[in-house]
């Protein structure tokens, strides 16, 4: 039986057993106090000879009325169920942009249309991301193949060609295909949170990766500046690792072209623990650092324009733009951790990076 059935029965039987008690009620209170004796004129026995069929008429009319009302009311109260499934069945037919919008008084129907509302619009947002990321990713693993295919071109056309160039050249695409698999291998980990937690400084981490990445600010002549509070907080510390590194090697990479400086700082307060990283460079409008986090978004034209000069022999093999992915994966560690990521320009240019982590224990509540 469906549910509407389920709900008449249950209202018409409840109507049913209701009138039946009231009517034995009224019948027993009223009919002790008739004797039944013959010369008693009504006795009890002309009383329930009329009284029965006067009751078996209503309790058919109870039952009519229980069946067509269960019935109506059942179907008004199972009205934004059957509105939801129709909702859920386009969706599982691929529809994502239907939503069930309930309009009436806030009950625990339209608790439920407003929570699969928000639902489907997280889940259209996701799908809608990961459209994005897997079109951007596959022209972004096209690229060093092209580059690829044109430097055995121009090498098979050009017998004199140096070989050891030319393997110089394919070892630097081959090396950004590695970087740029390696990069979504390590957003899907984050995005999945398959990793193990364990209290890490970040103070300690922002000095690592600065140590690491000197020699490339050296080269470009950039200024490192690391300091700040012990920073603890709880996570992966490899994750978080590439986090910091990440940061300061966009930082770096996307700097004046001399005299450029980099500043990571770490705090502790009280609701949570931050790093922040600031460079030196460009102006940025407000609506490019929207969109600095998005996969393959920062540093697009710089990274295909280094390629095209590592093709046709020009550029710097320390230039190491990256594959677009370094603040995308710094945001979603990030997220995976329970922090978050937020983005500003620079006064002077250049930009500012806060990374925003929880405590790894919260701070107990205050007595009293």
């Amino acid at each position: 039986m469906s549910a509407r059935l389920k709900l008449t029965l249950s209202y018409a039987a409840i109507v049913v057993v209701s009138g039946a008690l009231l009517l034995a009620t009224v019948g027993l209170f009223l009919l002790r106090y008739v004797p039944d004796t013959v010369d008693f004129f009504p006795n009890r026995s002309d009383l329930l000879r009329a009284f029965v069929p006067v009751a078996t008429v209503v309790m058919i009319v109870l039952l009519g009325l229980g069946f067509a009302g269960g019935w109506i009311l059942a179907g008004r109260m199972l009205a934004p169920l059957d509105r939801i499934g129709r909702v859920a069945q386009l969706t599982a037919q691929g529809s994502l942009s239907h939503r069930v919008a309930l309009e009436g008084p806030r009950d625990e129907f339209r608790d439920l249309a407003d929570v699969f509302d928000a639902m489907l619009e997280q889940l259209e947002a996701h799908v809608e991301e990961q459209r994005r990321f897997a079109a951007n990713a596959s022209h972004e693993l096209r690229t060093p193949l092209a580059i690829s295919q044109a430097l055995l071109e121009v090498a098979r056309n050009d017998p004199d060609r140096d070989v050891d160039e030319l393997i110089d050249r394919l070892l630097e695409v081959n090396t950004r295909a590695i970087e740029l698999t390696e990069a979504l291998l390590l957003l899907s980990r984050a995005d999945r949170r398959v990793f193990a937690r364990e209290t890490v400084d970040l103070s300690l981490i922002a000095e690592d990766a600065v140590e690491t990445l000197a020699p490339l600010a050296d080269r470009r002549r950039v200024a490192l500046d690391v300091g700040g509070d012990p920073a603890r907080t709880l996570g992966s510390a490899a994750l978080l690792q590439q986090l910091v590194t990440n940061l300061v090697h966009n930082a770096i990479v996307h700097n004046l072209p001399e005299g450029g400086t980099v500043t990571v700082r770490t705090y502790a307060r009280v609701e949570a623990v931050a790093v922040v990283v600031e460079n030196t460079g460009e102006q940025l409008s407000p609506h490019r650092v929207a969109m600095l986090a998005e996969p393959f978004q920062r540093g697009a034209e710089r990274s295909r324009g280094a390629e095209r000069g590592r093709a046709d022999g020009h550029g710097r093999a320390d230039d190491h733009v990256g594959v677009g992915l370094g603040l995308a994966i710094a945001q979603r560690i990030a997220q995976a951790h329970d922090g978050s990521l937020h983005l500003s320009p620079g006064a002077n240019g250049g930009l500012n990076v806060t990374v925003w982590l929880p405590h790894p224990y919260p701070a107990p509540l205050p007595r009293g």
